[in-house]
């Protein structure tokens, strides 16, 4: 057994084809050999039956011979030279035939081996034939049959069967081997192929060729590879659009905090370096020291509501400790507050199943960035933010449930020749990284961002939060 296992699928093949040719030969001469037996068998009967017709007859003519002794010895003389059949007289008359000899003929070589003659004919048939004339008994003759023609003939057939069946069972097996090798070529090819794709080959192909079952398998590898390597460049430029991504995102928040946090922070400079000189001067203006107060209050909060804003970009407050609810609730606070004049519409399903950190940091990602650019871009008056439970058609791809986030606004649209920013590419790779699906649409009347979020999908390394 551990033998066959190491053998090759060819190798097993021909093993298996050798065995069964092997198995029909020795099939083929033991049905020759079972029919051997009968058939000598009969010709035994044949030859006895008709040697003592021949020996009644004979014998019939010696009731009118004068001296009946001399005629039967004659008789049994000219019989001598019968060859399938020995006849003689019975040991009582004549001791020294009383073992009879098979005939032969001179030149004959003896071609059948003793051991099959004894297998298919251990023991020879005799008939002893009462001879009675003119009332007088003369003894009995004893017809020996010998069927060596009929053996003979039985041995030269199995062996031509042997000889014969080796040279067709042997080509057959030779055919039959170049037919399974060739058959079994594409299955080599398909394993070099194979070996080729895990080294990063990804272009190789394989030529469709062979029975059609291995056509098939040859093109849904060539197929496998090119979707391998469109995933692999995918894969590529995502991370390099990533890695731009986190270098933009840094410059924002390097400019948003020069361009908000120098000048705030230079006023406050400003304003406790003129409370100083007031402070020194022996009656202080009290009415300049308030006016540099209310300012300074001014400047920190509005350095308190920049904060909160960079924070948020950062990482939301209050999504794990408040709920993904609570969190949009906040981000949508910080929009009515600076934007009043804007309406902002939240419905957040209260079915939604479990989601997930990830999950959820998705959607409010999603919901940001889009907010983001309608109160940079739209110049909209009024935005409906929709969180609920996917439909069943466009659950995650490995058939986890699913949300859907839609954000539309009643702004201008898109102009034709717009270009997404990195911020929603970065929100669609990291979607697409979950398995989820994401889409702009803009018309006159707005622009419709959404999105699809497997609940519990984990992303790949390069999404994970740092």
């Amino acid at each position: 057994m551990a033998m066959w296992q190491k053998l090759s699928l060819r190798g097993r093949l021909n093993t298996l084809l050798a065995l069964i040719m092997a198995l029909g030969l020795v099939i083929n001469i033991a049905r020759l050999l079972l029919e051997a037996a009968p058939r000598v068998m009969a010709e035994d009967q044949s030859v006895i039956r008709l040697a003592r017709g021949f020996v009644e007859t004979l014998v019939s003519g010696l009731n009118e011979a004068r001296d009946p002794e001399a005629g039967l010895d004659q008789i049994v003389e000219g019989l001598k030279q019968l060859r399938h059949v020995s006849i003689t007289r019975d040991a009582a008359r004549d001791s020294t035939s009383a073992t009879p000899a098979p005939p032969s003929v001179s030149g004959e070589p003896q071609q059948v081996p003793e051991w099959f003659v004894a297998l298919i004919h251990p023991e020879q048939t005799t008939v002893g034939v009462p001879i009675v004339v003119n009332g007088r008994s003369l003894g009995s003759l004893v017809i020996t049959s010998h069927p060596t023609d009929e053996i003979a003939e039985i041995w030269d057939g199995i062996v031509d069967q042997i000889e014969i069946g080796s040279v067709i069972a042997a080509a057959l097996f030779l055919i039959t081997m170049t037919v399974v090798s060739r058959a079994l070529q594409p299955i080599q090819a398909l394993a070099d192929a194979m070996t080729s794709i895990e080294a990063g080959r990804y272009d190789t192909r394989v030529t469709a060729s062979g029975p059609p079952e291995l056509a098939v398998i040859c093109g849904k590898l060539n197929h496998l590879a090119s979707v391998l390597g469109t995933a692999v460049e995918d894969k590529r430029q995502l991370a390099e659009r990533v890695v731009s991504l986190q270098d933009v995102e840094r410059k924002e928040i390097a400019r948003d905090l020069h361009d908000e946090f120098g000048p705030y922070l230079f006023a406050l400079r400003a304003h406790t370096s003129s409370l100083t000189r007031l402070a020194d001067t022996p009656e202080p203006d009290l009415e300049a020291l308030r006016k540099h107060i209310g300012a300074m209050s001014d400047q920190v909060n509005a350095l308190q509501q920049f904060n909160r804003r960079v924070l948020e970009r950062l990482r939301p407050v209050g999504l794990a400790e408040l709920g993904l609810a609570d969190a949009l609730a906040a981000l949508t606070r910080l929009w009515r507050e600076t934007h009043p004049d804007v309406v902002i519409e939240t419905s957040i399903s209260p079915s939604l199943d479990a989601r997930g950190e990830t999950a959820e940091l998705t959607i409010y990602r999603i919901i940001q960035e889009a907010l983001t650019n309608v109160f940079r871009h739209a110049r909209a008056t009024h935005i409906d933010v929709t969180v609920e439970p996917a439909a069943s058609s466009l659950t995650g791809a490995d058939g986890t449930k699913a949300i859907t986030v839609s954000v539309r606004d009643n702004g201008a649209g898109l102009p034709a020749d717009h270009k997404q920013g990195f911020g929603m590419l970065g929100m669609r790779e990291r979607v697409l990284a979950l398995g989820g699906t994401m889409t702009v649409a803009s018309t006159s009347q707005g622009v419709t961002v959404e999105a699809t979020v497997p609940c519990g999908s984990q992303p790949s390394q390069m999404f994970q939060p740092a």
